[in-house]
């Protein structure tokens, strides 16, 4: 049976063997953001729980997926299967306090920045604004680096009703926030396009920027911070 009259069927009937089919099918989806996600998480986060939630994640798309609208599966699928795992790692809460205060502190500094200036504030003024020198900033930086989840998803509000959860699929959302992109540093645009407009991953992004992969982490943190003061401004 092809996948097209296997989803007319599912839909049709409900039937749990049909279901079963379509897990198996799309399964590779779920290793695919279980792999994006992962590389940037600490190593204490086993990939194979992001692959478990993952999979509740494909399920709930499946039963909720509705094949008349003409929206490709996997672009309905791939943010629900990420904002699962996402939500399993917020309920474990393995966010350190001191971590999760510095990067709100470095959220606050950038949003304050971006409206007294009207523009992406450098390094030095957002360390002045905290009080600290440069190179300490940095090393928040690489702290946060490992445990921010930050998303381009998070950064804005999508309406459910024609395509639920779908936020970096839908081309006006992308072009909404490639207006914001465009504001940030070059390195950052160039960083963000690879990673959510071309499926770039941080290793693939560290050879074409010619930097190690815990330096391109580094620095994707600072663009997505600097993109959330953009927004919020």
């Amino acid at each position: 049976m092809d996948i097209s009259d296997v989803w007319v069927e599912f839909k049709a009937t409900g039937s749990p063997e049909l279901r079963n089919r379509l897990v198996v099918q799309y399964a590779p989806l779920v290793k695919y953001v279980a792999g994006r996600l992962r590389s940037g998480l600490p190593q204490n986060v086993d990939s194979n729980d992001l692959v478990s939630e993952g999979v509740f994640g494909l399920m709930d798309a499946i039963e909720k997926f509705d094949t008349e609208r003409g929206l490709e599966f996997q672009t309905y699928a791939v943010p629900r299967i990420k904002g699962a795992m996402i939500d399993a790692l917020r309920s474990q809460d393995w966010v350190p306090r001191s971590v999760r205060e510095k990067l709100r502190a470095i959220e606050k500094a950038h949003a304050v920045l971006v409206e007294r200036f009207g523009r992406t504030p450098t390094e030095e003024e957002i360390a002045a604004e905290l009080g600290i020198t440069p190179k300490a900033l940095n090393g928040l930086y690489a702290k946060v680096a490992y445990t921010s989840i930050a998303a381009m998803e998070d950064l804005v509000v999508v309406d459910e009703a024609p395509a639920p959860g779908a936020a970096l699929e839908d081309d006006a959302v992308k072009e909404a926030l490639l207006r914001h992109v465009r504001d940030l540093r070059e390195r950052d645009q160039i960083i963000v396009a690879l990673y959510y407009y071309e499926g770039f991953t941080l290793a693939e992004i560290g050879q074409v920027l010619a930097v190690t992969e815990s330096r391109v982490s580094q620095l994707h943190t600072r663009a997505m911070l600097a993109l959330r003061g953009l927004v919020q401004a």
